[in-house]
């Protein structure tokens, strides 16, 4: 019996307990619902308009800048370094000296050669003073000469090998890290300096081949590389040459740019636009404006709905270049399209908006 008593007592709890959760999800089922079916508030938005621009078109390319001149000093001759006439990073103009080889042996060769010449000229003098008087026979004279051009080849010799031992900068140009020491013996070839002529400057990239009908000399370029983004370096197509690469299919376009600041280096990547000399009216928007995603590009156009209300339209677009931070819109919108400006990821079709003003107030109507 009481154990009966007792299994009805714990039917009549779990009963109480269930019951009690049971009305409590009830409740909130039908609060959820009473939220819902209120009008939710609308979402306030900042606008923009889709406009027409003029813009000339460009062929987008990477590449690399390039010296006019750059190459790495290396000694003709080896030797001793006496002498070193630069620090790293100097500016230097041609001829200057950048090192001197230990040159005591050569010196000393150059004096030999001199003397000997020295000796053959007044030899050669006697003997073509004789010649008129019949004293010396025209092959004595003929011997002299000789001997007198060869001693005098000689002294030429001794003179270059000589010169040899003073590296001097090839052109103008700014200097790299030194890479010898003074006393230190080099070999024939050793790299001491890199020498760059930095202004003007080169940027070399390649094209496909059918963009080439649409290359010429002297078409702008602009040129912007990581090292200074906010930047933008502008030059011309100086040269284009003469034969596509079979493998690639593609052609080599070097331009010239200004690089007065030096903040060009060879070697730095860069991203090209060659300019053309026509212009394009095309329809552009903010890129804060345009969600990209792999289902395809959209925006929110603004629009009234049967009540008179301003709702959003998801509008699915097609993109196309982007300059200064606005995008080509190549098709989806028309100029004047009010779209909103950015904040997309907060919003969804149909739902109604209400647009604020520049200054963040609700746009008097």
């Amino acid at each position: 019996m009481r154990t009966a008593s007792r299994f009805i007592i714990v039917l009549i709890f779990l009963g109480v307990v269930l019951g009690g959760i049971f009305g409590y999800k009830f409740y909130q089922f039908g609060q959820m619902e009473k939220q819902l079916s209120q009008p939710q508030p609308p979402a306030k938005i900042s606008v923009t308009q889709a406009s027409e621009e003029s813009w000339k078109p460009a062929i987008k390319a990477v590449g690399s800048i390039e010296a006019i001149n750059g190459i790495e000093v290396a000694n003709e001759v080896p030797g001793v370094v006496e002498t070193i006439n630069f620090e790293s990073g100097d500016t230097v103009s041609k001829g200057d000296v950048l090192i001197r080889l230990d040159a005591a042996i050569d010196e000393a060769a150059l004096r030999t050669r001199r003397a000997e010449a020295q000796l053959a000229a007044q030899e050669f003098k006697r003997v073509s003073d004789l010649l008129p008087r019949r004293a010396v026979s025209q092959s004595q004279y003929d011997e002299a000469k000789a001997n007198y051009d060869a001693a005098r080849a000689r002294v030429n010799e001794a003179e270059a090998q000589l010169n040899k031992k003073v590296i001097r900068a090839p052109f103008d140009g700014t200097l790299g890290i030194r890479m010898v020491d003074q006393g230190e013996y080099i070999a024939t070839g050793t790299p001491i300096v890199e020498i760059n002529m930095l202004n003007p400057i080169y940027v070399d990239y390649t094209l496909s081949e059918k963009s080439l009908p649409e290359v010429e000399n002297g078409y702008p370029v602009s040129v912007t590389v990581a090292a200074v983004p906010e930047h933008t370096f502008t030059g011309d197509v100086s040269a284009i040459n003469t034969s596509v690469n079979p493998e690639s299919r593609t052609v080599r376009i070097r331009a010239t740019l200004d690089n007065q600041d030096n903040l060009l280096r060879p070697g730095m990547f860069a991203t090209i636009q060659t300019g053309q000399p026509r212009e394009n009216k095309v329809v552009t928007v903010p890129r804060t404006a345009i969600s990209y995603n792999t289902y395809g590009d959209f925006v929110f156009l603004v629009a009234e709905n049967d009540n008179g209300e301003q709702i959003v339209k998801r509008q699915t677009i097609t993109t196309g270049e982007v300059r200064d931070g606005r995008a080509e819109v190549t098709s989806g919108l028309k100029a004047g399209d009010t779209i909103v400006a950015k904040g997309l990821l907060r919003l969804r079709a149909g739902q109604r908006v209400e647009i604020l003003d520049e200054s963040g107030q609700e746009a008097s109507e």
